[in-house]
């Protein structure tokens, strides 16, 4: 008896022993495993494989931890401590996570819940959804692999695989990402998204577009609650008209300002445009650009890039309302009076024989220059001063009565006899070797030029005064307009013009580009200074040139000698043909000193003389032929007997030594931070 009470003991010890942890786990409630029943309308026990199940049918409820599980049945594996539950199933979590589905796997040890049919997961800010969702209750990460869907607020995240990290609110999704958002869409391969603070982070390339512009990055975040962006490695910003792709850009949606850091590139593609530099400020809303730290703007042309360096480079678009500042057109005294309603045409147009005719005597009023196409040929009507007309009377019916070749537009060489090169007229390129024996001849004596040698009755020469066509203005051009800012230091290179000024203005509606204080330019071996420079640019290439006031050129009689050709007056306009210097005008005070060659090029003589107008020829670049007009006076001195202290007009510079020399000098600085 004794012996069987001692077992007995034993047994109920050993048996306290095993229920004491059960009853440990009962009460700890959240570190336990065990999987307690709450609420069944009916249970059932069951076999099925030689496994004992439970089965609880109608509004079945169990606990585990701080987690609550609920359906309409369920069946329960006591051995494995496993539930699969059916219908309506949902899942809380302590009041913070909601899991629902059509069917769940739970396993009770790892606290790994499998839901299927109409998953959905919600922490009460942030829904996700797909036909499969996996959430592990220790970790608090939802997952889906099977294609799933994230709702925050307004924004919709879909993607094939998506990992859901409850305590962080942190998203991390794969392959075909695509967020949605009434602003704007994001497309990528991989991104992690915090639901709390709705920073979207790039791991991979990633595409935005909000409808006005594209990004194009494969790293940094952006706030898709705000519109502020910071993305690296070479991102890259797309709208209508522009790009711009720098090592870093920060974009801010609010104040629709973008700043790109390191080697920023900005392209205009209407105007075909770029802008380089180590900075970059972009208002993509008014689509200005503000640049520094050896910025460099590269003006693409068919045939003639330019390029162009300063401290600072400003760009903008041009308001309809807004006039472009233009030259102020002088008339002084000794000025020619030219009518606004001239149309400037040269070749195959007609107007430029009109204002040649309009030149005809430089001491005649004209009030008008009319030009007229009929089938009987052209007629060119010249009105002039009631009382000057009588000096017209004899000469302009002979000499306008003109019919046009078989093309229709050029006038017959014939039609008004050539007339003689006046005396003050001298031919620089050709000058022939007897003219050179008749200086030498002369000694000490000089050549003085008379006031009157250019008399009224005399014709000057067709190509004295050839004309620029007006811009065509029938057209309507609905592209936007931009306008450039140059400030400090600025340089330019093309393979026609190269030049140097404070600062610089251009315009795409007028295709004028403006330099201010103390500009030069070089146009091949010639030197062009003003206190403001013009220059007009037509078809992409240089048409006109307009140096006011103060107007000085000066090219070299030969290289490497102190021997300079110049000329200056109180304004200065120069025409190009093709890329180079065709001829120039010299309205007001015209001085010029040059040297005239012979035909072998050996000096003969130099010329120094002052004159109303002077016009100036140039042949593939180089000084041809010197035109006086209307009051001209001069001495030519002979080569070796000229006074060499009286050699350089007033206010004569040579600045060879600031010329670019060639676009690559101006690029240097592009990549290297101040």
């Amino acid at each position: 008896m004794q012996h069987l009470i001692r077992y007995g003991l034993i047994l109920l010890g050993i048996y306290l022993l095993g229920i004491m942890p059960a009853i440990a786990q009962q009460k700890t409630g959240d570190s336990s495993s065990v999987i307690h029943i709450l609420h069944a309308d009916t249970l059932n026990n069951i076999t099925r494989d030689s496994v004992q199940l439970a089965r609880f049918i109608g509004n079945a409820s169990f606990r585990q931890g701080n987690t609550i599980i609920s359906c309409d049945s369920a069946f329960k594996n006591g051995l494995s401590n496993q539930l699969d539950a059916y219908g309506h199933v949902h899942i809380n979590q302590a009041d913070s996570v909601q899991v629902y589905g059509d069917y769940l796997h739970y396993e009770g040890n790892t606290k790994m819940a499998t839901l299927n049919g109409n998953a959905r997961l919600t922490d009460g800010k942030v829904t996700i959804t797909g036909p499969q969702l996996e959430y592990d209750m220790n970790a608090r990460i939802g997952t889906y692999e099977q294609g799933g869907r994230l709702v925050n607020g307004q924004s919709v995240l879909t993607s094939r695989q998506g990992y859901y990290y409850a305590d962080t609110k942190d998203v991390y999704f794969k392959y075909d990402v695509l967020l949605v958002d009434p602003s704007y869409t994001l497309t990528t391969d991989t991104l992690l998204y915090n639901t709390d603070t709705r920073i979207a982070t790039m791991v991979a390339p990633t595409t935005i577009n909000d409808g006005k512009t594209v990004m194009y990055t494969t790293s940094g975040y952006y706030n898709t609650e705000t519109g502020y962006g910071n993305f690296a490695d070479r991102p890259t910003i797309v709208d209508s008209a522009s790009t711009i792709t720098a090592d870093n850009i920060e974009t801010d949606k609010t104040t629709g300002f973008s700043y790109a850091t390191g080697n920023m590139v900005y392209r205009d593609t209407a105007q075909k445009m770029s802008l380089l530099s180590n900075y970059g400020k972009v208002n993509q809303a008014n689509k200005t650009i503000l640049a520094t730290q050896h910025p460099l703007l590269i003006l693409e042309r068919e045939k003639d890039t330019l390029y162009m360096v300063a401290d600072t480079l400003f760009s903008g678009i041009l308001g309809k309302d807004t006039i472009p500042a233009v030259p102020a057109k002088r008339t002084g005294k000794d000025s020619l009076k030219l009518r606004d309603s001239t149309t400037m045409i040269r070749g195959k147009d007609t107007t430029g024989f009109a204002r040649r005719m309009q030149m005809r005597d430089s001491l005649l009023r004209i009030d008008s220059v009319s030009v007229e196409r009929d089938s009987a040929g052209i007629k060119v009507k010249v009105a002039v001063d009631s009382l000057r007309a009588a000096l017209m009377k004899d000469t302009t019916a002979k000499a306008l009565a003109v019919k046009p070749d078989s093309a229709g537009a050029r006038l017959p060489k014939d039609t008004i006899p050539p007339a003689k090169t006046p005396r003050d007229t001298i031919n620089i390129a050709k000058t022939p070797k007897d003219t050179a024996a008749a200086i030498a001849k002369a000694g000490k004596d000089t050549i003085k030029l008379s006031k009157d040698s250019l008399a009224a009755k005399k014709a000057l020469p067709g190509d004295s005064l050839a004309l620029r066509p007006a811009a065509d203005t029938t057209k309507k051009d609905t592209t936007e307009k931009r306008y450039i800012l140059a400030y400090h230091h600025v340089r330019i290179f093309s393979d026609s013009l190269q030049g140097v000024a404070d600062s610089v203005y251009y315009s795409s509606r007028d295709s004028i580009f403006r330099f201010f204080r103390d500009p030069v330019l070089w146009a091949n071996d010639t030197q062009l200074v003003g206190d403001t420079i013009y220059l007009y640019t037509k078809n992409q290439q240089a048409d006109k040139l307009v140096l006011q006031p103060n107007g000085f050129i000066v090219n070299e009689a030969e290289k490497g000698k102190p021997l300079y050709n110049q000329i200056k007056g109180n304004i200065i306009t120069g025409y190009f043909a093709g890329s180079a210097l065709d001829w120039m005008h010299v309205d007001g005070n015209a001085e010029s000193i040059y040297y005239v060659k012979d035909d072998e090029g050996g000096f003969i003589s130099v010329n120094k003389s002052l004159s109303a107008i002077i016009n100036i020829h140039f042949t593939n670049g180089e000084l041809n032929k010197v035109v006086f007009i209307k009051d001209p006076e001069g001495v030519m001195y002979p080569f070796t007997k000229r006074p060499k202290d009286e050699m350089l007009l007033e206010n004569f510079k040579w600045d060879i030594k600031r010329r670019p020399k060639s676009k690559y000098e101006l690029m240097g600085g592009v990549g290297t931070t101040k």
